[in-house]
C-alpha cells in the first residue's frame, strides 16, 4: 500500500520525530463504500486513523440482527480496535464503510512505541478512546431506557436536518438495534398521524415539531 504524507489536524501536536515515524511506517488503506474494514474475530494488528469517509461499527447477533455501536468520522479512530491492541484480543464486532474511505494503518509495534514515547500521540489515542466510550454508553442507555418510537423520532430528525431522506426501514432498524418489522409499524403510525410520508427507500418528514416533541418526551 502506498505511503502518504498527511495527518489529520487532531495529530498536529506531534513532534517531528513522532510524525516522521508515523508516516514512514503507516500504510494507506483505501476502500469503497459498503466494504468490511474488520470482521468479527479478526486479529487487531494495526491502529487505524481515518482520513476521509465514514465507518460504522456494529454488532450482529446469531439470528442476524444488527445494531450500530458508533461511527468513525475523519480524524477519528476506533474504540474497539484500540481496546483490542491493548488486550491483544480479537475484534469483537464488525466495521463497515458507509462511504469510500482513506485511512492510515499504523502497525502494532509502532503504535505501542509511539504510545510510550509521544505525549501528543498518547493524548490523541486516549481522547478518542474516551469519546467513543461515551458514545457507546449513551447508545446503550438509549436502547435500554428510551422508548423505540422516541428514538426513531430523534433519528428521523437527525437525518432530516442533515438533508438525508433516502433510508430504508432495515437501515433504521440497524441504527436503532431493533427488528425491521418494529420500525415499519412505528413509521406507518407516524405517517397516519401526518408526521411523515413514506416512499420506497425514501422518508420525508412533514411535521418536524411533532417528531421533536416525540423525541423530547422519550429523553432520559
Amino acid at each position: 500500500m502506498r505511503q502518504i504524507n498527511e495527518l489529520p489536524p487532531a495529530l498536529a501536536a506531534l513532534d517531528e520525530v513522532a510524525r516522521r515515524q508515523l508516516l514512514d511506517t503507516a500504510s494507506t488503506l483505501k476502500l469503497g463504500a459498503d466494504q468490511f474494514v474488520f470482521h468479527l474475530g479478526d486479529a487487531c494488528e494495526a491502529f487505524v486513523i481515518l482520513l476521509d469517509g465514514r465507518v460504522r461499527v456494529q454488532l450482529t447477533s446469531a439470528a442476524g440482527r444488527e445494531v450500530t455501536l458508533y461511527r468513525i468520522e475523519p480524524g477519528g479512530s476506533c474504540l474497539l480496535t484500540t481496546s483490542c491492541l491493548f488486550s491483544r484480543d480479537q475484534y469483537p464486532a464488525e466495521a463497515l464503510t458507509e462511504t469510500a474511505i482513506r485511512a492510515l494503518a499504523v502497525p502494532r509495534a509502532v503504535f505501542e512505541e509511539l504510545l510510550e514515547q509521544s505525549t501528543a500521540f498518547r493524548d490523541y489515542v486516549f481522547d478518542g478512546f474516551a469519546r467513543r466510550l461515551t458514545d457507546v454508553i449513551g447508545r446503550i442507555k438509549a436502547v435500554a431506557l428510551t422508548p423505540i418510537e422516541a428514538r426513531l423520532g430523534a433519528t428521523l430528525l437527525r437525518l432530516h436536518d442533515s438533508g438525508q431522506s433516502n433510508i430504508t426501514h432495515q437501515a433504521l432498524a440497524v441504527e436503532l438495534g431493533t427488528a425491521r418489522e418494529v420500525v415499519s409499524r412505528h413509521l406507518k403510525r407516524m405517517e397516519a398521524n401526518g408526521w411523515l410520508r413514506l416512499g420506497r427507500g425514501h422518508i420525508t418528514v412533514t411535521d418536524r415539531d411533532a417528531l421533536l416533541r416525540l423525541a423530547d418526551e422519550g429523553a432520559v
